[in-house]
C-alpha cells in the first residue's frame, strides 16, 4: 500500500509539473499595425544601354591588319574603323579584270568578223556572254572587297573596340560598338505572369551595386508586343533622366511601381499563414481571418480583419487558437 500510494503522489506530481508547463503563458513576439505606404512592384533585372547605337561586324573570316584605335572618339558615318587582310580577295579580282580584258578584245575581234561575214553568229553570243559574266564577277568581287574595310555605320563615339591586329576576325563577332552616349535606355526582362501589370508612363526604381543607398528612377517607356516563349519573357524599355550617373553595360536592379497605396495598414510580411494572423486580445492568443492587399517583401497591406493599434504575434511556435501568451519584446 505504501508503495502503491508512492506512485500515486509521483504520477500526481507529474501532472501538476505537466500542467504547470502546458499552462503557462507562451512568449512570442509581437509588432503593431500601422498605417503608411504600399507599393505594389514588379521586379526585373536589366542592362544600361544608348537609345541610339549599332554593332559593327565582319562579313568574312580574315586576319585583322589595321585599326582605329578609336575607342572612345567621336567618328563620322562611312569612317574606316578596321580592315582586313585583303589580298587574296584583290589578287582574284585582279585576275578578273585581265580574263575581262581579253575577253573584251577577244569581243571586239568577233564583232569585226562578224561584219565581214567571216565569224558565226553563234560564236559572237558565245563571247558576249563570256564577257558579261566577268563583268558581273568583278562587280561581285569589287563589292565582296568593300567588305574587309569596316567602317562606322553612323556618326557617333566608339563606345567600345575588340580585337586586336593580327588576330582572325569571325564572321558576326562584333569588333566596335558605335552610338550617342546619351540618352540612355535600360533594358530589361520581364516575366510573362507579370507583363499584364506593367504600362508605359509608370514610374520606376532603380538599384545598382555601383551606386549603394543612391536613388535612382527611370520610366517605363515601351514594352515588347511579342514576348519569348522559351524563357518565357518579354522585353522591356525604360527611359533614364539626363542627368543619370549609370553608364553603359552596367547592370541595375529595376522595380516597377504598378501601384502605391496610401495610408494603408501594414504588418509584417510573416505574420501571414494561410490568410490569417494571430492578435493578442487579454493575454490570449487568436487566431483571425484578414483580407490582404498590397503583398510587399518586408511588409503586407490588410484591407480588412484589423484595426490600426492592434498587435500581431510575429513569431511563436506551434501557437494554438485561444493559447494563454505573454508578451516578451515588441517591434
Amino acid at each position: 500500500m505504501m508503495r502503491l500510494g508512492l506512485l500515486v503522489l509521483a504520477v500526481l506530481g507529474a501532472a501538476a509539473v505537466a500542467y504547470f508547463y502546458l499552462s503557462r503563458p507562451v512568449a512570442v513576439e509581437v509588432a503593431p499595425v500601422v498605417r503608411g505606404s504600399a507599393a505594389e512592384i514588379v521586379y526585373a533585372t536589366g542592362v544600361v544601354e544608348p537609345l541610339t547605337w549599332a554593332k559593327v561586324t565582319p562579313l568574312v573570316r580574315e586576319r585583322i591588319v589595321e585599326l582605329c584605335g578609336c575607342e572612345g572618339r567621336e567618328v563620322a558615318k562611312d569612317d574606316a574603323l578596321a580592315r582586313l587582310d585583303d589580298r587574296e580577295a584583290q589578287a582574284t579580282l585582279d585576275e578578273l579584270i585581265a580574263r575581262h580584258r581579253y575577253a573584251s578584245q577577244e569581243l571586239g575581234r568577233l564583232r569585226d568578223l562578224a561584219a565581214r561575214n567571216v565569224s558565226t553568229l553563234q560564236e559572237l553570243e558565245r563571247a558576249e556572254s563570256d564577257t558579261a559574266q566577268l563583268e558581273a564577277s568583278i562587280a561581285r568581287q569589287r563589292t565582296r572587297l568593300e567588305s574587309y574595310l569596316l567602317r562606322s555605320p553612323s556618326d557617333g563615339v566608339v563606345l567600345r573596340q575588340d580585337g586586336e591586329v593580327g588576330e582572325i576576325a569571325e564572321p558576326g563577332t562584333v569588333l566596335f560598338w558605335v552610338g550617342q552616349p546619351r540618352p540612355l535606355r535600360i533594358v530589361a526582362e520581364v516575366n510573362e505572369e507579370d507583363i499584364p501589370r506593367v504600362q508605359s508612363g509608370q514610374r520606376t526604381l532603380l538599384s545598382s551595386d555601383a551606386f549603394p543607398g543612391r536613388p535612382l528612377e527611370a520610366t517605363v517607356s515601351t514594352v515588347t508586343p511579342m514576348g519569348d516563349p522559351v524563357s518565357k519573357t518579354y522585353r522591356v524599355r525604360f527611359d533614364l533622366p539626363d542627368d543619370t550617373p549609370l553608364a553603359i553595360g552596367m547592370t541595375v536592379e529595376v522595380n516597377i511601381v504598378v501601384r502605391v497605396a496610401e495610408a494603408a495598414l501594414l504588418v509584417p510580411a510573416g505574420v501571414v499563414e494561410d490568410g490569417t494572423v494571430f492578435v493578442v486580445e487579454g493575454g490570449i492568443a487568436h487566431r483571425r481571418s484578414v483580407a490582404l492587399g498590397i503583398q510587399g517583401v518586408t511588409q503586407v497591406e490588410v484591407t480588412g480583419g484589423l484595426a490600426e493599434g492592434e498587435e500581431v504575434i510575429v513569431a511563436a511556435p506551434d501557437l494554438v487558437d485561444g493559447a494563454r501568451v505573454r508578451v516578451e519584446s515588441r517591434r
